[in-house]
Formats: C-alpha cells, structure tokens, sequence
C-alpha cells in the first residue's frame, strides 16, 4: 500500500465497458432453464383462480348462479362483481385532457360486458383443472345490447352506446393545428392523400400474463409476483384501490418472457388476485392460456387515417392535414388512457421534416373489443406509414427520386432544435445522416439499376424508403400519455457497496428482455469504478426504491442510465474520502478503477473490499466522522428527453404467382446516442424489424360484426417466423444527445420504420400495375384483390 513505483497511465490500466459488446449477463440462466418467471413462485399450498370469459360482444347481465359451481369439488369460493363491490374502488385512468371520458377500472365485469372475452365470475380452487371445471357450472343470463364493431359505425346516430355515463362512443377527441392549412393546400402545385388503414394486432409475447400472490399472514402482507414492466405503477394503484399501505403491498416482476407493450398497462385480473388473497389470506396462481392472452390482453393499432399532403413544385412540403379515427376498445387503459395510441398518431405524423402549416384531428372510439394499449412504437408505426406514404406519392406525383424528396424536406443539422407542426421538440438528431448512411449502405443507386434491368424482365421488384423521428427517455416535462397526471419522467438509481464489497445497483425500471442487468452493470462499472463482473442489478421490484413507474417509452437506459451515472459520482466520492484516509493521500490525488481507489502515479491502492472491511467492521481504521455509509440515491430527470432517429431501406420482390413478398434486402441507419452496448442495439433493431415486418405483412386480429374474434389462435394469427426474417445491415449513426450520458432510446424504432419501409417497397413494386397500397397488411390474398381489380380495370380501358 505504500510503494510510491511509478504506474502506468490511467487510460491503460481503466477498461471501458460502455460501447463494448459485452454478452447479456442473463443469458446464461434464461437459455438453460434456470430463469423465474411468474408462474414458476412455488408459495405454500396456493389456490388457483381461473374466469369465466363473456361470449357475448354487448350484453346487459341479467342473471349469475354460481351454486352448483361453488359446491363442485376443490372450490372454495366464486367471485362476481356483485360478491366482491366492497373489497375494493374502481381504479380510473384520469387525464386532465379535454373531451375525454375515463371508463373505471374493474377486477369483474359489472351490469353488462363490453367484448367477447371480458372476464365476468372468478372461481377459486385447490387446483386450475378444479378450477376450469366448475367454470362449466356457472349459469348466466345475458341481454343482448347490440354489437359495435366498426368505429365508423361507433360514431354513428343511433349506435349502440358501450358507456352510457359518457353519452357517446367517442372517448377522447382532439385536434392539432399550425398555420393556415386551407390557404397552403390550395396553393400546393400536387396534392396527394388517401385513406389509409392499419389493422388490429396483438402484441402476443411469449409469456402470456401471469400472476401469482403470495399472502403472508404476520404482517396481513401480499407480494405480487406480475408479468408486468410497470410494477411500480401497478404496486400505487391496487395500494389506493384496496386501501393498502405500501409497506404490506410489494410488486414485483421477475423474468419476464417479453410484452411489447401488451404488459405495460394494470389489469383487472391483478386488482382480482389481490382481492381474492385478502379475502382468503392465501396466496394464489393464474396465468393467461393463449386464447386468454389474445382475446383479453390489450392490443394495438387499429387506425384509420384520411391524410392529404401538399408540395410546391420544388417538392417541399408545406401542409399536411389528417382525420383519425382510433378503434380503442371497450375501456380505456390505466394509467395510459385511451387517448395514448390515436393521439400518438396526430402528435408525430409531421415526423422529421418541415412542414409549414398542419392540422391533425382524432378521435378514439370504444368498440366492442378489448382495449387498445401500448405496443412497441405507441403510434408511431401509423403515423410513419401514412406520413412515408405521402412522401412517395408527392415524390411519383412531381417526378422526384423518394430518397431526394425525402432529402429537401428533413431538418437539417443547422436547425436544431426544431419544433414541428404539432408542437413536439426535436433536439440535435442525425435525420440527414441517417437518411444518406441508410442509402449508401444499400447501395441505392444500384438497386436502381437491379429494379430497371428486374422491370425489364417483368419482375415485380421494389424499393421502400422510411424516415422516422422519435421522443425518447421523455422527462417531467412531457407526459408519456396526453395529460396524465403520473409522473413518468424520473428514475431513480440506488448504489451500494456492502460489508463485504459487492456491488447492489437497483432500479426502478423492469425488463421484459431489453438486457437491462447488462447495460445498466456496464454503466455502474464504468462510472463507479468498478469490474463490471462485480455490479450487481435489481430491478423490477417495488420496495427496492420509494418510487418507480417501470420501462416503457424507450426510457430505461436514458433515464436509468441518467441515474446511475448521478449515483455513481456521489458514491465515488465517498469511496475517495474514505481511500483518503486509509492511503494517507489527499482526496483530489486519488482515482477509482477496477475496484480500486489508487494513489495517482503511484501503485498505493485499496480495493473495495478494504474500503468497505475500514467502514462497517473494522472501527479502530478509520475517525468516526470518516466511516459513512457506502451507498448512494439519485433520481435523474431528463426534462424534456430526447430524439432518436433512423432511416429504413427495404428491397422486396413479390411473386406474381402466390402474391407472396420476399424482402430481398433490408438496412437500417439508425442514430440511437452514444450506444452502450452494439450488441444489444443490433438485437433490439432486428427484432423490432421482425415485429414490423408482422405488422406490414402477416399480423391481423380480425373481428366479425358481431364482435367475434375470428383469428384468436396461431393457426389464423399469422406471425413471422426465421425464412420471414431477412438478413439485415445496421449503420450505427453515434451522435451524443443532450442528456446524462448522451444515451438515446432505441428499443422500438425497428417497429416504426419497417411497416412503412415495407409499403412502400410493396407499391413500388406494383407500381406498373398501377397499384397502390393504403392498408396494412398487405398479405397475399390483399395483394392478389388488387392485382384482380387491376386486371379487370386494364381489360376496362383496352375495350
């Protein structure tokens, strides 16, 4: 400790962890068996719930017998809405936005259901068979009210109404405006627009939901074991909903099989499992079969949008107007709101590029389906489509290349911060150097070249370009949903090194398989100065920090990225006041590495181990004033957030004979920050890639007019599956963003750009037929109706 030998500098002997592509540090124990997700909690002789799902889409409940249910083997109890009215307070999904109506929150439905699927009685017993059997002796009576299933038809006179309290289907309205559209549009040399639809789709993780509570009698205490990426959200409403202290309510989400979104929102059966171990004081199981998860669990898109788009003769965009109509489902989400997917949309369809004057208008109208929610991308995906549509329309309308249209209307790097037409803030982003990486990545003269020679031949062979913009690791400043009142822009980090001089780095945000444990332990060992093999991460866990909402909105690494780096410099500090003492060195002189506190230009160095052995055990070490306790809390606000930003790039070929598409090539150009991990990154944009490739060409929920789901296993359901997948090129554009760590969100940007990527590839393809496309999916059969109607208008024109 007291050799004063020359070192070697300290840019040798500190080894960078972010930016290095270090293996996933829960691999090992999720690829060999060794992971817990929910339903693997084994507590003490648990009951097991299983609910009895409404068949009719709108129906008023005139009658329920749960007798012969009750007295079946292994019951112990069946829970209706009537049974369980005391034991809890509607949950409701407040906004301070105008022109909405939060439909409450209930664990059963009450008076009438609203979709096939809606869970209405809940029997409890020794095992799920048990369980399921007796579901078959429940009794109902249902009135018929009348089916909503279109929400053209929603709007309506005379339509059904879901909520009668609301007086009207439509749940949320709201309106965008800059400039004077009208005056634009009418002095636009093109206007181009459409009709443009994305249908319903399920998030449909691989783990579907699932919940297990544990009751603990000495403390009259629960612990939800939830498939959940909001715990902390989660833990805060069934707290205030069954009137139970935090200290005797802890959620928490263990390894979680994936949500895209779908398990981001607060349930009703969670509100039920609660209730029913309280009542019990039992700990219980459930978890969703697949029918369940795809008929119950919220679900994502259904949007239609009539956009028109005005261009000088230059190609400059100067308006934009849109109407939109959102299919949110029977209720509205807690704590996103319904308002959180079509007000999505009209917020971010002026996208990254200048458009003078804007009006986007939007209405979210209740159908009877499940709710709509988060889903990787949250509205964005639609408002790419429509918007990257647009753009090569305008581009065909005026004789412009896509790539060189795209070129004269992006912000360019000079006019950051730039605030486009519907109010959003786009901070210092790489759009243009996205939008030339993208295509010089993939070769896009060439592909021109292979197009022309492909035409020649009568190949159908096209190219689709899509730019995006995207708020992420958004602060206090901005709401994740329109006008919530939950604070979703804080995080909070809580480091300590303990007795023995491990490392514990705990968080309040949740993975559902973003690699969190890995990225957030590169950061933590970067800053604190420690081997990243010694930091240790917990998050997903309500009692491990006094507030947490979770991940959602690409936020964790930004904002838990944020935190940790504030936390590890105060805990830093703390390590060298102590090493000051033990080293007999001035505090300025020393610096922390590879778990060391060490003597600048000397090799006099304590390790972690020491420090903490000098602090807790050994009290003859240090002067009592000295020994503090090694630990460290920061919550880190970001304010406003920040931008991320890709370019996508598809090629695709589409078989004339089966109307089969094959993507031929795939690039990205993305501008994620200053990246933690690239291998991370590269697995993030492949598979949102995949999920969007689902999206532009497989993935539909279809519902008939009665509200019956018609594609509700994955026989009907179809999703893409590894020869779907293609190769894909990824081009890094690293530019530090504005905030702690010049991190950017990246997690759902693969799921924005490639429907829209995708479409237009599709319509270029078709373009010699004179076809367009305005509807995703665009599966075979929709492909060969458009061929048929284009060969019957040729035929037509040729009489």
């Amino acid at each position: 400790m007291n050799s004063d030998r020359p070192a070697q500098p300290l840019d040798v002997l500190r080894p960078r962890n972010v930016g290095a592509p270090i293996r996933r540090t829960e691999d090992p124990r999720l690829l060999t068996g060794r992971g817990e997700y929910s339903a693997d909690r084994k507590p003490d002789r648990p009951l097991h719930l299983a609910f009895l799902r409404s068949s009719q889409a709108h129906a008023r409940i005139t009658r329920i017998d749960t007798a012969a249910a009750l007295a079946s083997p292994g019951v112990v109890e069946v829970l209706t809405a009537e049974s369980i009215v005391k034991d809890f307070k509607p949950v409701i999904p407040f906004s301070r936005m105008t022109n909405y109506y939060a439909t409450p929150i209930l664990p059963l439905a009450a008076g009438k259901v609203r979709y096939v699927g809606e869970a209405v009685a809940a029997v409890i017993a020794t095992s799920r068979y048990l369980a399921e059997d007796a579901l078959e002796l429940i009794e109902i009576d249902y009135e018929p009210l009348g089916a909503v299933s279109r929400p053209e038809f929603a709007v309506t006179e005379g339509a059904p109404l879901l909520h009668d309290a609301a007086g009207t289907n439509v749940l949320v309205a709201r309106e965008f405006k800059k400039g004077d559209v009208a005056s634009d549009s009418k002095a636009a040399a093109v206007r181009v627009g459409g009709r443009f639809e994305v249908t319903r789709k399920a998030p449909l993780a691989m783990e579907p939901r699932s919940y297990t509570v544990e009751y603990e009698k000495r403390r009259d205490a629960i612990t939800l074991y939830t498939s959940s990426n909001i715990p902390g959200i989660v833990r805060d409403a069934i707290s205030e909903s069954l009137d139970l202290p935090g200290h005797r309510l802890r959620v928490v989400a263990p390894d979680v099989g994936g949500s895209f979104g779908s398990k981001g929102s607060l349930y009703p059966e969670e509100i039920l499992i609660c209730i029913a171990a309280r009542r019990l004081r039992r700990s219980l199981k459930w978890t969703a079969d697949r029918l369940e998860d795809i008929s119950s669990s919220s679900q994502a898109f259904a949007e239609i949008v009539d956009a028109e788009m005005g261009f000088d003769a230059n190609g400059i965009a100067i308006s934009l107007q849109a109407d939109v109509i959102g299919d949110v489902g029977a209720y509205s989400i807690y704590p996103w709101t319904c308002g959180l997917e079509p007000v999505q949309v009209v917020s971010f369809l002026p996208g990254p590029y200048k458009i003078a004057s804007y009006r986007g208008a939007v209405r979210g109208v209740a159908t009877c389906k499940p709710p709509t929610g988060p889903y990787r991308g949250v509205g964005r995906p639609i408002s790419t489509f429509v918007t990257e549509r647009l753009m090569d329309l305008g581009a065909k309308a005026l004789g412009i290349d896509p790539l060189e249209i795209r070129r004269r209307n992006l912000v360019r790097p000079e006019e950051f911060p730039y605030r486009i037409a519907s109010g959003i803030i786009w901070d210092r982003t790489g759009f243009v150097e996205c939008l030339d990486a993208a295509a010089e990545t993939a070769g896009y003269r060439e592909l021109r070249s292979l197009q022309a020679d492909a035409r020649k031949q009568g190949r159908l062979f096209g190219i689709g370009i899509a730019s995006y913009a995207e708020l992420t690791g958004i602060g206090s400043r901005i709401a994740v949903a329109p006008g919530m009142p939950i604070n979703t822009g804080s995080e909070t980090a809580k480091i300590t090194i303990d007795s023995t001089g491990a490392i514990t780095a705990a968080f309040g945000v949740a993975s559902h398989g973003q690699g969190l444990e890995t990225t957030l332990a590169q950061i933590v060992a970067d800053d604190l100065g420690a081997r990243f093999e010694d930091v240790r991460v917990i998050q997903g866990d309500s009692d491990e920090v006094p507030m947490s909402t979770g991940s959602y909105a690409s936020r964790s690494a930004v904002l838990g990225g944020g935190a940790a780096k504030h936390a590890c410099r105060i805990l830093s500090e703390k390590i060298k006041r102590v090493a000051s003492h033990l080293l007999e060195a001035n505090q300025d002189d020393i610096e922390v590495f590879g778990g060391k506190a060490i003597v600048l230009g000397t090799d006099r160095a304590v390790t972690f181990r020491q420090i903490a052995k000098a602090v807790y055990s050994d009290m003859k070490t240090l002067p009592v004033k000295a020994r503090e306790e090694l630990s460290a809390t920061y919550t880190y606000d970001p304010i406003n957030g920040t931008t991320a930003a890709a370019t996508h790039i598809a090629a695709v070929e589409v078989d004339p004979a089966t109307c089969f598409v094959r993507i031929v090539k795939y690039v990205v150009a993305e501008d994620c920050g200053r990246i933690i991990n690239p291998l991370i990154v590269d697995g993030q944009v492949h598979g949102g890639v995949a999920q969007g490739i689902g999206a532009a060409l497989f993935e539909e929920l279809v519902y008939d007019d009665d509200g019956q789901l018609l594609s509700a296993s994955l026989i009907d359901y179809v999703i893409p599956s590894a020869p779907e997948v293609p190769n894909m090129e990824v081009v890094h554009v690293e530019s530090e963003s504005g905030v702690e760590g010049g991190f950017r969100g990246m997690g759902e940007g693969g799921t924005i750009g490639a429907p829209a990527a995708i479409a237009n590839a599709i319509a270029d393809a078709l373009s010699p037929l004179g076809i367009e496309v305005s509807l995703l999916p665009m599966t075979p059969e929709r492909i060969f109706r458009l061929m048929e109607q284009a060969k019957l208008k040729s035929r037509g024109k040729s009489r």
